[in-house]
This record gives C-alpha cells, sequence and structure tokens, in this order.
C-alpha cells in the first residue's frame, strides 16, 4: 500500500492515531488489516455496530483489507441461525469483507498443531484437576495460586494424553490441556490458562470430527496472526488478557499481530449483555431478537432505524479509554437527522375522528398535491385524494379549548395541510355523549392552503380522504426499560422488574393515505405531524403494519442548545 492510496481523516481517535504512526513508521509493511470476530452465540447489538464500524471504518480509511470472522469455538452455544443473522446484519450496516468470511474453526488443525508444539518445548501440560480445583488452585488478586499436581508430567505422557483427548477416550471435563507460565503471576490470566476442553459436543460446522475445542484466549490471536492481522482491537475488558495474547504468539515464534483495547458502548434505558438480551427473548419478554425494543440491529432495523443513522451515531460518540454511558437521545438524535432528508412524507391518522365537510359537493373528489420531502427537492410530488368526508386526529379537537389550543374547535377555522381552511359549525355526539363526528364547511377559495384575501389561521392539520384511506395497525414503541440503568434493581429484584409495561402499544383503527398502499417492509415514511415510522414485515396486501421509529421531538438538540445557551 503506497502512501498516496491511504485516505487518512483529518481528525485522529487514538487508535487510528496509532495506525497512522505505524504507516509512518513502516510497520507492518505498510499494511493496515482489521477484523470483526463475533462468537455466533446470539444477535449483534448496538454496541457491535460500534466495534464494526471502527474496523471497517479503519480499514477503510487508510486502503486497508477487513476481515469478517467468526469466533466458533464454543460448540455449545452456537448456531448456524446466528451465523446467518450476523452475516445479515454486518452487511447492512455497509462493511464490505470482500472474499474473506472466514471461521476459526477453519483454523483447529493448526491450532492444535501448535498447542502440540507448545507442549513439546514444556510450555503446556494436560491437567486433571476439576473446573472447581482449578479456581482453588489460581489463587486470588491477593494470593498467588499454587501448582497443579500434574505439572510436572513428562512431555511423552503430556503428549499421550493430549491426542487420547482429541481421539475422545475422557470424558467431558474430565482433562484440560494448561499453559505452563507462572502460577505466581501478578495477572490471573497468566497462571497457567487453560487453552483445550473436553466436549463432545457436535459443532455447526465441523460436525463430530472434534472432541477438544480452543478456549477464546489461545484462539483469538493465533486467528490473528493466520489471517495476517495488523490491528486487533477488542474492548477493555480483554486488556488484561493482552500479555497472555502476546504470550502464546511469542512462544510459538509466529507472525504477532497488536492488541489494542478501546471502551465499549453503553446505552442508557436498555442492556447490552448477550446473556440478559437471551433471558428477555427466551422468557418472552419481547417478541423476539428482532423486536423493535430491543438493542439488536435486527430489533434496530425493523423499528426503522437506517445504517447511514448508526454510523453517524458510531462517528459521534468516538473511541476511547474510559467506559461510559451514552444518552439514547443521541442515538435518536442521529436517526432524525437521517430520516429527516431521506424519508417520504405521508398523512396518516391514528386516532380517527369523522369530519363531514357539509358544503362540499356529494360524489366529488379532487386530488391535492402533496410534498414528498421539503428536504429534497428532487423527491417531487403526489396527488392526495380530498373528499366531503375526511378523518383528522381526535387530539386535534377540543370542544372547549384552553386558551393555548389552537387547533379546531367550535367556529374556529383551521387548514387542512395541502387541501383548504375549514370551520367547525357543528358537533355530533353518540348516545353516551362521546363525539363521534364534526359537521364542518370549507373555503373554496383557499385551495392549497392560503386564503387570497390574506386571513392567518393559526393551525394546520393532517387528514385523510374517509373514502380513500387504508386501514392500518401503528405499533408505537417507548424505551423498554424504566430506569437509564435497568441492572439499578431493589433488594431481591432483577433489571426484568425494571421493564417498562408501557414500552409497547399497539393500536388499531388508524388511517393512512392511499400512497401506502405499496409499501414494502422496512419502508420508512415521516407521518406528518406525529413522527418516522416503518412499514414492519408483518405487513401483508390488505393488512398494513407501521412501526413508530422516532418521534419529531428532537430532546438530545435541546439538551445541546440548553448547554451551549
Amino acid at each position: 500500500m503506497d502512501n498516496e492510496s491511504q485516505m487518512v481523516p483529518e481528525r485522529l481517535d487514538f487508535i487510528r492515531q496509532m495506525v497512522a504512526d505505524d504507516l509512518e513508521a513502516g510497520k507492518w509493511d505498510r499494511r493496515v488489516h482489521t477484523r470483526f470476530p463475533p462468537e455466533p452465540n446470539g444477535y449483534l447489538h448496538i454496541g457491535h455496530a460500534k466495534s464494526i464500524c471502527l474496523n471497517y471504518g479503519i480499514a477503510a480509511d487508510f486502503g486497508g483489507k477487513f476481515n469478517l470472522r467468526f469466533d466458533d469455538t464454543n460448540p455449545c452455544k452456537e448456531e448456524q441461525e446466528y451465523v446467518d443473522s450476523i452475516i445479515e446484519d454486518v452487511r447492512w450496516l455497509g462493511a464490505d469483507w470482500q472474499d474473506r468470511l472466514l471461521y476459526g474453526s477453519d483454523y483447529f488443525q493448526q491450532m492444535y498443531d501448535w498447542a502440540v508444539a507448545l507442549v513439546k518445548k514444556g510450555k503446556a501440560y494436560v491437567c486433571d484437576l476439576t473446573a472447581d480445583q482449578t479456581r482453588d488452585y489460581r489463587g486470588t488478586l491477593t494470593q498467588a495460586g499454587k501448582n497443579s499436581p500434574y505439572r510436572s508430567r513428562s512431555v511423552e505422557e503430556n503428549l499421550d494424553l493430549f491426542a487420547r483427548m482429541k481421539n475422545g477416550e475422557f470424558p467431558d471435563g474430565s482433562k484440560t490441556l494448561k499453559a505452563k507460565i507462572d502460577m505466581s503471576h501478578p495477572n490471573i490470566n497468566m497462571r497457567d490458562p487453560v487453552m483445550y476442553r473436553i466436549l463432545h459436543a457436535s459443532h455447526h460446522r465441523t460436525g463430530d470430527a472434534w472432541c477438544i475445542y480452543p478456549m477464546y484466549d489461545w484462539a483469538h490471536g493465533l486467528e490473528d496472526s493466520i489471517e495476517g492481522i495488523t490491528h486487533s482491537i477488542c474492548t477493555l475488558e480483554f486488556e488484561n488478557h493482552r500479555p497472555l495474547y502476546d504470550w502464546f504468539l511469542d512462544e510459538l515464534g509466529i507472525y504477532h499481530p497488536q492488541q489494542i483495547e478501546f471502551a465499549r458502548l453503553n446505552l442508557t434505558n436498555t442492556v447490552m449483555s448477550k446473556r440478559k438480551l437471551l433471558q428477555l427473548v427466551k422468557e418472552g419478554h419481547v417478541r423476539g431478537w428482532d423486536d423493535p425494543r430491543m438493542p439488536t440491529i435486527c430489533g434496530l432495523r425493523r423499528r426503522g432505524f437506517s445504517p447511514e443513522a448508526i454510523r453517524q451515531f458510531c462517528k459521534l460518540i468516538g473511541v476511547n479509554k474510559f467506559n461510559s454511558t451514552v444518552d439514547y437521545a443521541l442515538l435518536e438524535h442521529c436517526l432524525r437527522d437521517h430520516l429527516n432528508a431521506a424519508s417520504p412524507r405521508v398523512m396518516a391518522v391514528l386516532n380517527p375522528l369523522k369530519v363531514v365537510i357539509t358544503n362540499y359537493p356529494d360524489g366529488q373528489v379532487e386530488e391535492m398535491a402533496a410534498v414528498n420531502n421539503p428536504e429534497n427537492p428532487a423527491a417531487g410530488t403526489r396527488k392526495v385524494p380530498f373528499s366531503k368526508v375526511l378523518y383528522i386526529e381526535r387530539e386535534d379537537f377540543m370542544e372547549e379549548p384552553p386558551k393555548k389550543f389552537f387547533r379546531l374547535a367550535p367556529g374556529r377555522e383551521v387548514r387542512l395541510r395541502y387541501a383548504y381552511f375549514v370551520t367547525c359549525m357543528d358537533v355530533v355526539k353518540d348516545a353516551a355523549g362521546n363525539i363521534a363526528e364534526l359537521r364542518c364547511t370549507y373555503d373554496p377559495a383557499t385551495r392549497g392552503g392560503d386564503a387570497p384575501d390574506g386571513r392567518k389561521v393559526k393551525a394546520t392539520l393532517h387528514w385523510v380522504s374517509a373514502a380513500h384511506a387504508l386501514d392500518a395497525e401503528v405499533r408505537l414503541y417507548e424505551h423498554l426499560f424504566t430506569k437509564e440503568n435497568p441492572d439499578e434493581a431493589e433488594e431481591g429484584k432483577t433489571f426484568l422488574d425494571n421493564i417498562s409495561p408501557d414500552s409497547l402499544q399497539i393500536v388499531t383503527g388508524c388511517k393512512v393515505e392511499p400512497a401506502l398502499k405499496n409499501t414494502r417492509p422496512l419502508d420508512r415514511w415521516q407521518f406528518e405531524r406525529l413522527g418516522y415510522f416503518c412499514t414492519d414485515p408483518d405487513t401483508r396486501d390488505n393488512s398494513l403494519v407501521f412501526n413508530k421509529t422516532v418521534g419529531l421531538k428532537d430532546t438530545w438538540a435541546k439538551v445541546q442548545q440548553k448547554e451551549q445557551a
């Protein structure tokens, strides 16, 4: 890679600065090669998106390469379903691994051969301690560990036992292969860590070919080495594992990438733990991994998030070395910023109130020109049918309005978006005293929304023609958890006790304009005056379903304005 091909950003985070310094010094033969190494034991979430954007972004910024590599070394928790979902999510976010879709399981034989090499060097041994005994022997942060009674086995005996482990002669948990390092090392990770455990389990790719499987700390660096990774970027919890990463590669004398750690993403009003996300799914607290209340990438996609918004969010939060929690409102701010520019406008009425325009000709239908996106003139216009009977939002009318309520009321004139001025003349109620219908008149001279005499109105309402409207179900979402930190629970309770009972409201009987007739799953729209919505995959030909993505009110922008003031 020559210097001309390097597209280095102007402002560098600390990792990009390290990469730039390495290139300047001629390190790694002036290569940049990163990877995203998910374990296929669950669906990706917004925290993984940060890692994907960082790893792929660095490769793209510096003209390097990017691998998507599955760390599939634990057959008990991994499934092809997770592999497929991860591939879809990474591709949707815009990361391009080209022909480098890789699997740690492809390297099982090489990993085994390198383990044998360490045994021959006297740097690894077969141990018969149980998992509980291993923990006891390891010691604590303030107390040194003690040597396993099996640590002094001969090279020959270890080679024989390790081969028999591989051949399936011993039961699960009866033996492990451990690195022989230092049981008094101040870093507990260096106290003879386990390299292999016995698992008579079928692997989703290798089947029953193996009875032993590598531990992450052993496999991680080897996978990076085999692939020629230059910068192995991990989250902060792996910082204490870096000496072990280095020790394995140095003892083997093989290609040695550089591990760099950064702070993982924490977001308010949600959880990022795969275990907790799995619990939410398995126990039915949500409708699945792609529930729009979940922080999973597939859940965000179903809710209506765009990859552009997520990438912008990851760019804004930056990369640092200390853990912090990001306000969910910032993610929503990035989303609104993109959807405002990209989403077509349509009119939808979620809580319909019938309006009859008494002086409008029976049977007449007009087509009003409506702007598809005022932010993008190239989006053009569409035709919206207007007729004698309409629906407006029930919340847009009050029979006895307070002082600052400027919408429709008895005797008051308002503008119907793209159409006419109308005045409420009468209120029709049902037997129970509920408002069932409004009788209004219209001013034919105000077509398009302006009065020739220059008179003004204080409110503009959205509407749909009753004869042309389509029925729809709308799902309104709020935060899944009531607390910013869901793990803050009272004694005897868990994060599950902080689930909001109001996180999902399903509204039926909604009315939307006919432009939405041919909408497809995951299409994004702005329902005028209501917010941004996404067509749900549950939508069928005669059954429209929309998810509320986010409202129009930008709380993050208001917070920023207040702070600046």
